[in-house]
């Protein structure tokens, strides 16, 4: 079965599928060498956004308790952090931590659910602080997920959101 193409005429404007396949393969093949660079770049960043997404797969994710110490340093980094960028003129402390879960992958992650209450020391201020009471007093919940490697004390938080309890 032949192909009739627009503006020829006869024998020489009939062709079959087979002769075109073959000839735009054929014409692909010359095109190659120019394009095996970008191939290989494309491959590559296949390869690097395959291997990015396959380290986010978390090797356990599990509840853990308040009192495990890297926990605890990790809950004291987020303190001071909450405290550094807040404008109260009071600094917050912990109440009591709703949920902690720790997810593992290349790194450690914790996902943590706590409530906060405004202390009676002010920002430069940090012993033996109590809560406000009566006027001032406010509390919040939190949540902040937190890439840490506490052996080494780095910590950066992820997401965070607090909103008035």
């Amino acid at each position: 079965m032949g192909l009739n193409l627009p503006g020829q005429s006869g024998s020489l404007g009939t062709r079959t599928w087979r002769e075109l396949f073959l000839g735009s393969l054929s014409c692909r093949a010359m095109a190659r060498p120019r394009q095996a660079p970008q191939l290989l770049l494309a491959i590559l960043v296949a390869l690097v956004a395959f291997t990015y997404q396959a380290k986010k797969t978390f090797i356990s994710v599990h509840e853990v308790a308040a009192s495990v110490p890297y926990v605890v340093a990790t809950l004291e980094y987020v303190t001071n952090e909450f405290n550094q960028e807040s404008d109260d003129k009071y600094n917050f402390r912990i109440v009591r931590v709703l949920k902690v879960k720790k997810l593992i992958t290349d790194h450690m992650e914790y996902h943590m659910n706590f409530e906060m209450r405004r202390t009676t020391c002010q920002r430069l201020e940090a012993n033996n602080c109590s809560f406000q009471e009566g006027e001032l007093y406010k509390q919040i919940e939190c949540f902040y997920s937190v890439f840490a490697v506490p052996w080494f004390e780095k910590y950066k938080t992820l997401r965070k959101n607090c909103t008035n309890g």
